[in-house]
């Protein structure tokens, strides 16, 4: 019989750790993970600070006068303004006009960084068995999770300063400048806990990226219906159910009210430690949730890669159509009220008209640009779901069977496209719709889904380039691929103002293709993408084909 050792004062028991002990390897964790996503923060904070410089100097050219900005704040205070980006308090100044443009896409964005940064390093981590070996070794029950909340906190820390100084920088007035930075901040740091939560109580990356962005989706719509109910720049009680309505009500270059920040710190921490009682409370692996079961029997489309694809998908892929239908109406609704906005002569006005007629048939383009832009990110999105498959270790078993590597990838891939023309395609009929109810001309519909369906190659090279680099370079598919994405996208838009050359914008996938219905029609920019986007397709297939499969 073996006789237990007494246990000293202060000394843990088997099984229970002291406070202390909990911590354990906090530092080295923290090092650990900003080690591994060192690149995805410094893109993060680069692109969000960046946007807000590149923003406010559109701003500028666009508004040199104040009539100019008296004018857009009339167009501004409208309720598919108010519904997409927020109260137009303030739009007649440079800082009013600047939240209205860039606030709630620096929110959303801010969320979904903090949303997919605390599962990538939690639950993804817990999900594919290196949680459990981290604390196999010296390692406090806790550390892990509080060096992951620490690391992504201070992104959004981060970024807010930056964008706080950026705008004083910038020569907007300072206060404002600190809470439009502090409002931004706050919503990454509302979100950290909602993210932290999700990730205990569900058991998959996936499941726990999805309810916290549900969330984020119930939040933003909580918020446009009640902005659609405020009474001018007066914001609706109904704002206070959301996050977002909280640090909206900040009123950056307005108001300047700094005690929501309050509620969304609290949020975010109250969040975090609600994570970690559950935590102390679950097995490894586990969530609080149970998994749903499943019918016993699965359907006939599930035995099929392709029915096993959209099943895996079908949550982004109604997320998107949802945000492209949404778009597309909002454009068709404002276009004509903006064609009048820019100052003629402008750097603005350039960009607007880019060669057309009239302002309005620019404008027109230039919107009908931006709408293919949310279907090409779908694309962009799923298409790079094959590398993660592959990382994850999921592709494996997959092919494991009677289904070939080329098979299961190209059921993917061209479930991507298609998903992504569909968006397209509905975006470009809901703008056509929406514009022809407000210009009383029916021809628009047809003129616009036309124009839409003229990016299509554009989606298909910029798949193209998911498949090109899963291919051959699996480790950086995701981040290049964005940032492929992300530079066509600001070249195109934005082009004319860094200055530079006609051939150098038109090389890019966006651009390439003709802005009906502002210039006339030419097929071979068409013809050209096409040819590009199958080479594209077809070397990458080739290399996945031949090369040995790379998990993370």
């Amino acid at each position: 019989m073996t006789a237990l050792a007494p246990v000293r004062p202060g000394e843990a028991t088997p099984g229970h750790a002291t406070p202390v002990a909990t911590f354990a390897g906090f530092p080295d964790l923290t090092a650990f993970i900003l080690r591994r996503n060192w690149l995805r923060l410094a893109l993060w904070v680069v692109i969000l600070v960046a946007m807000v410089a590149m923003v406010f100097e559109s701003q500028r050219v666009a508004f040199p006068t104040q009539e100019s900005r008296d004018a857009y704040a009339a167009v501004a205070n409208t309720p598919a303004v108010a519904a997409l980006t927020g109260l137009p308090y303030g739009a007649g100044t440079l800082g009013g006009i600047l939240n209205i443009k860039i606030w709630m896409t620096l929110a959303v964005a801010i969320a979904f960084a903090s949303i997919f940064l605390v599962t990538r390093n939690g639950r993804a981590e817990e999900e594919a068995g290196r949680t459990e070996l981290l604390r196999a070794g010296a390692v406090g029950h806790h550390a892990y999770s509080l060096a992951n909340q620490l690391v992504v906190g201070g992104l959004s820390i981060a970024v807010g300063l930056l964008i706080g100084l950026t705008c004083i920088g910038l020569g907007l007035p300072a206060e404002g400048s600190l809470a439009m930075g502090a409002s931004i901040a706050g919503v990454g740091l509302a979100f950290l806990g909602i993210a932290a939560v999700a990730g205990q109580l569900t058991s998959t990356s996936r499941a726990a990226n999805s309810l916290a962005s549900i969330v984020l989706g119930a939040a933003y719509l909580v918020r446009a219906v009640a902005d659609v109910q405020a009474e001018g720049d007066t914001p609706s009680p109904l704002s206070w159910a959301s996050p977002i309505g909280w640090a909206q009500n900040m009123r950056s270059f307005g108001e300047n009210t700094w005690w929501p920040l309050l509620l969304l710190v609290g949020l975010g921490v109250g969040g975090c430690l609600v994570a970690a009682a559950i935590e102390s409370r679950r097995d490894v692996g586990a969530g609080v949730l149970p998994d749903r079961p499943g019918p016993a029997r699965a359907s006939r489309s599930l035995g099929t890669t392709l029915g096993l694809a959209v099943r895996l998908q079908r949550g982004p892929m109604i997320g998107w159509l949802a945000g492209g239908l949404l778009g597309g109406a909002f454009y068709g609704g404002v276009a004509n009220a903006m064609s009048d906005l820019p100052a003629s002569g402008s750097p603005m006005a350039e960009v607007f008209a880019a060669g057309a007629d009239t302002m309005l048939d620019g404008l027109l383009g230039l919107l009908v640009m931006v709408a293919a832009m949310v279907a090409a990110g779908y694309a962009v999105q799923a298409a790079t779901a094959v590398r993660l498959e592959e990382a994850s270790g999921r592709l494996e078993p997959q092919i494991a069977g009677a289904v070939s590597r080329t098979t299961w990838a190209l059921a993917h891939y061209l479930l991507a496209a298609v998903w992504g023309v569909v968006i397209l395609a509905g975006s470009g009929l809901v703008f056509g719709i929406a514009f022809a109810a407000t210009s009383s001309d029916p021809e628009q519909v047809g003129i616009i889904f036309a124009a839409s369906l003229a990016y299509i190659p554009t989606l298909f090279v910029l798949t193209g380039v998911a498949v090109l680099l899963t291919g051959w370079l699996p480790r950086a598919t995701v981040l290049i691929a964005w940032i492929v994405f992300g530079a066509s996208a600001v070249i195109a838009i934005f082009g004319p103002l860094f200055s530079l050359s006609e051939e150098a914008i038109a090389a890019t996938p966006f651009a390439a293709t003709p802005r009906v219905p502002g210039v006339e029609f030419e097929p071979l920019p068409l013809v050209v993408l096409s040819v590009i986007a199958l080479a594209l397709w077809i070397l990458g297939l080739l290399r996945f084909r031949a090369r040995d499969l790379t998990q993370a």
